[in-house]
């Protein structure tokens, strides 16, 4: 390829820090897509002839059934994915194949491709999430009214309902779907025909190539447009959010599947064994998950300290785009495939969530809002007799509403019977009714509406 300006060739080094044909393979679908694009729009503006552009996209059709069946071969001489498809094309029909790059460079074609794989991986990752969401919906409509204790600093707080829980992290998934959504459609200009960085004084038409790519429009700037990575980075900021959101799932689980907490069996699909120990049932699918976003955030972070001195146009830094894209994206879509099956076949113990809630103590605010509600106590004083009730109740060994109305009313003689309807964790949950609040009609209001936005029949 260089043989017009350079005497002698690559030595062996250049040759392998130079390759990308390893990695950006994955790109023959997409370079063959533009490629064809591209072609087509040459033989309608004439800039080659109606014959020659067929050939070229004969040739481009066979090619790509060649890869489809065996493989895209890996030439290192040949560089990467574009010179690679170029030199088969080149075996196939001849000097023709040469008129394919008027008009264009490596450095927009290669921008194009990789818009072209990324715009499908946010596609992948949106279905991905579907399919959690749809999960989550349809388990939290299943435990709308299970009682469990809610947490904060890992500490029983207030009685929650499994649903509500859920619910919680469908809220997330929500928004990481809004996130790939507009990442989408920042990517929705086609770099194709902005050449080299100046554009082409060949009379093309960007908008036939962007249209037949399926972008909105071509891109106004053809030095930004063979620069950019931002689509790439934003895909993987989109992705390591997930990422984080599937990881906090990931360690509840775990949590939750231990013995002290027992609230969910996980399925045997997705746990293993272990090798000196019989009894074990090993979370490694959730762990794994947790291990992956590390591995996720690493591939956002390598991009970036890529990109951030970079000056315009391209330069070959460029070339290690893919990979961290490659990866996280394989890593992201795993995760929420292993994330989706674990919701959907795991087994929730809600007795023992109950119970837990029970024994923790939950309702301590209800007592406390109980007394401002309905003895006019000032909060500070309702939250200290309170304390002092479970101090009693920890001592005794029970839970709150098992205190006889002589042991509450010997902490202070404003409390009567009634504040028994507020102690059960049942009362507590149904009281927090407010929108957005863990009351089980709240809670399946949340899910139907859901739902209806999945179009999920529950």
């Amino acid at each position: 390829m260089w043989g017009g300006r350079f005497a002698a060739g690559p030595s062996a080094i250049m040759r392998e820090i130079n390759a990308s044909i390893p990695f950006d393979k994955a790109l023959w679908r997409q370079d063959i897509q533009a490629s064809k694009a591209h072609a087509r729009m040459l033989g309608k503006a004439g800039i080659v002839s109606e014959a020659d552009s067929q050939t070229i996209l004969n040739g481009l059709d066979r090619i790509a059934a060649e890869y489809e069946s065996d493989g895209v071969p890996e030439d290192w001489d040949l560089e990467d994915i574009h010179m690679t498809v170029e030199a088969r094309l080149t075996e196939m029909i001849g000097p023709v194949a040469g008129r394919l790059h008027t008009a264009r460079s490596r450095n927009d074609q290669v921008a194009t491709d990789f818009k072209l794989w990324v715009r499908d991986a946010l596609d992948r990752a949106s279905a991905g999430l579907l399919a959690l969401q749809r999960a989550l919906v349809t388990r939290a409509d299943e435990h709308a009214a299970a009682i469990m204790p809610g947490f904060t600093h890992l500490q029983t707080a207030q009685p929650v309902t499994l649903g509500h829980h859920l619910m919680a992290y469908y809220e997330m998934a929500r928004r990481d779907v809004a996130r790939f959504s507009a990442a989408r459609e920042r990517l929705d200009e086609c770099p194709l025909g902005s050449a080299a960085l100046a554009g082409t004084g060949f009379a093309i038409d960007r908008d036939a190539t962007a249209g037949e790519l399926g972008f909105a429009a071509p891109t106004r700037n053809s030095l930004d447009a063979v620069s950019d990575r931002d689509f790439a980075m934003d895909y993987l900021m989109a992705a390591s959010q997930c990422a984080i959101h599937l990881s906090r799932l990931a360690e509840e689980m775990i949590i939750w599947a231990s013995q002290p907490y027992g609230f969910v069996r996980m399925p045997d699909t997705l746990s293993t064994g272990s090798s000196i120990m019989p009894q074990k049932k090993n979370p490694d699918a959730a762990e794994l998950v947790r291990g992956h976003t590390g591995r996720i955030i690493g591939c956002t972070t390598a991009l970036m300290v890529t990109m951030k001195g970079l000056p315009l146009a391209y330069s070959k830094d460029m070339q290690d785009d893919k990979p961290p894209a490659f990866e996280a994206a394989g890593l992201l879509e795993l995760c929420l495939a292993a994330m989706t099956g674990m919701i959907e076949g795991c087994t929730f113990n809600t007795e023992r969530m109950r119970a837990a809630a029970e024994l923790g103590y939950a309702t301590a605010t209800d007592l406390a809002d109980w007394l401002v509600r309905e003895a006019d106590i000032p909060f500070r004083e309702a939250h200290h007799i309170t304390g002092a009730a479970v101090k009693m109740a920890e001592a005794k060994g029970v839970a709150l509403d098992a205190l006889s109305l002589d042991d509450l009313r010997g902490i202070d003689e404003r409390i009567d019977e009634r504040i028994f309807a507020a102690l059960s964790v049942d009362a507590s949950a149904a009281s927090r009714n407010s929108y957005g609040g863990t009351a089980p009609d709240q809670v399946r209001a949340r899910v139907a509406e859901a739902a209806s936005q999945l179009g999920i029949a529950l």
